[in-house]
């Protein structure tokens, strides 16, 4: 008789954070546990709801708060996906700790901005980071609430209402204790330690221990923000026995400003990547506003989205039409020292998901050029859902017109092929053409045939195929002083 061995127990260790100025420590939580999980299984903090489990409703949302540069940094995050030991040494913050009368949740009332209820707390919680963000509710309008609110979701109150709570809740009298004592908490989180260094959750405070951890653990799952890798265990089911957070590492949370480039951390998340792409190209403003909804983009990394590689990341085709490169980083042990290579973020990938990066590396940093005079760029996502949504097809295109003649021509491409893509052949059918309609056309046309997406349940081949070469058309039409269209508005089938 066989008896088959049983799985050990899942591998686990302390977890500390603190709540209402309080650290809070559980003993045993293993490392692919959910901050939701924790909330709700083991600390029955009910008030944060269990929806769609992916990041996508916001009924989940908390807000943290992380000391940086000896400021408190406070962000609205989903819980479904974040994992419980990223949040060591940080404060956290859930409906509950507003008390019932909170400014924020006193204008809900007023308002009548809830009905069932249940998306209700994830609503508050975003609005309670708008809330200590403007210093109290001070100047908030519909569009910077609805900004605020791009990744909660109501399906029987509406928005009006919720809308109208935001524009409210600064003019509600601020019961004591009912803002964040700044002071207090920072104190709070420096008497929190780290995970021990063998933990199988670890997240090293400098790039050199990280890439020490890496060497020593290389068939550890890397994570940053987990907003997909979340999905993987929430959705999938896979479990765990280590993880690698490479979102400690100090010197990963920079973004550095050179004469030529500029240097994005892989640790720095996509709301404060955004805004130093949008600090050196204003134009893409409306573009990174699209990326998701704000607590995945609080969440997320650029790093994050590069490395892992989905052909319908909006970032990459981004980032390949503006010419970025990636910086691979690895630990030496022979020389003791970090060793590093460059290369283009296009040739990072060589299939679904797969790249050539070996097992003992890490994407350290994404260098991204600066812009050049005579610069024009366009970046365009369709998708069903204006925000908090996946792209069917997501085109940039990078162009320096010199006398009505394309003189450079950088495109990227996503949702058309197994990896994030540059159409290198519609850069060689613009190149050294006048810029007219009929060069766009013809380019257009070889746009539509340079890839052989797929079919999904977001949208057919042929829909992709006739939406990249319409997206050329439009980008022409905008270069022509016709900025007026909105992608939302423009029949681009029609255009075909």
């Amino acid at each position: 008789m066989t008896v088959q061995k049983q799985p050990g127990p899942m591998p686990s260790q302390p977890l500390t954070f603190l709540r209402r100025g309080q650290p809070v420590t559980l003993p045993a939580v293993p490392p692919d546990r959910t901050l939701l999980q924790v909330l709700r299984e083991d600390l029955h903090c009910t008030g944060t709801k269990e929806g769609c489990g992916e990041g996508d409703c916001g009924a989940c949302t908390v807000v943290l708060g992380e000391a940086v540069d000896g400021q408190l940094k406070l962000q609205a995050v989903n819980a479904c996906i974040k994992l419980a030991h990223s949040v060591q040494g940080q404060a956290v913050f859930t409906v509950e700790d507003l008390g019932g009368t909170h400014p924020v949740q006193e204008a809900m009332v007023q308002c009548h901005g809830s009905q069932c209820g249940f998306c209700t707390p994830g609503f508050v919680m975003s609005l309670f980071a708008l809330y200590e963000d403007t210093g109290g509710g001070q100047g908030v309008d519909h569009a910077r609430a609805q900004a605020a609110l791009s990744g909660n979701l109501c399906r029987c109150t509406g928005y009006r209402p919720i809308l109208d709570a935001a524009a409210r809740m600064g003019e509600l009298p601020c019961p004591a204790g009912a803002r964040v004592d700044e002071a207090a908490v920072l104190r709070g989180l420096r008497t929190l330690g780290g995970a021990r260094p063998d933990a199988p959750y670890q997240r090293p405070p400098t790039l050199e221990a990280l890439l020490k951890a890496r060497a020593a653990h290389p068939d550890a799952q890397v994570v940053a923000g987990t907003t997909d890798v979340g999905l993987w265990i929430t959705k999938q089911h896979k479990t765990y026995a280590r993880l690698l957070d490479v979102t400690g590492a100090a010197e990963l949370r920079q973004v550095e400003t050179y004469p030529h480039h500029i240097a994005i951390g892989a640790a720095v998340n996509l709301t404060d990547a955004y805004a130093a792409l949008v600090a050196e190209r204003p134009s893409l403003a409306a573009f990174a506003h699209r990326f998701a909804g704000l607590p995945v983009r609080n969440a997320g990394t650029l790093g994050g989205n590069v490395a892992n590689g989905s052909p319908i990341g909006d970032s990459m085709p981004l980032l390949i039409a503006l010419g970025a490169s990636v910086v691979l980083m690895r630990w030496d042990p022979k020389r003791r020292a970090i060793a590093h290579r460059e290369l283009r973020l296009e040739d990072l990938y060589t299939g679904y998901r797969q790249n050539v990066m070996r097992p003992d590396e890490l994407l350290c940093w994404i260098k991204v050029p600066r812009p050049a005079p005579g610069e024009w760029l366009q970046v365009d996502k369709v998708s069903k859902r204006f925000e908090d949504d996946i792209s069917a097809v997501c085109l940039a295109v990078k162009l320096r017109i010199e006398d009505g003649v394309v003189r450079e021509a950088s495109i990227g491409a996503g949702g058309v092929a197994a990896t994030p893509t540059r159409a290198a052949r519609t850069e060689a059918a613009l190149l050294d053409q006048p810029w007219n309609e009929d060069t766009v056309m013809f380019a257009s046309a070889v746009l539509r045939d340079e890839f052989r997406p797929i079919s999904d349940m977001r949208a057919s081949a042929d829909y992709r195929r006739a939406v990249l070469g319409n997206l050329l058309r439009r980008h022409w039409l905008a270069h022509q002083g016709q900025r007026g269209l909105r992608l939302e508005t423009l029949d681009l089938e029609a255009l075909a």
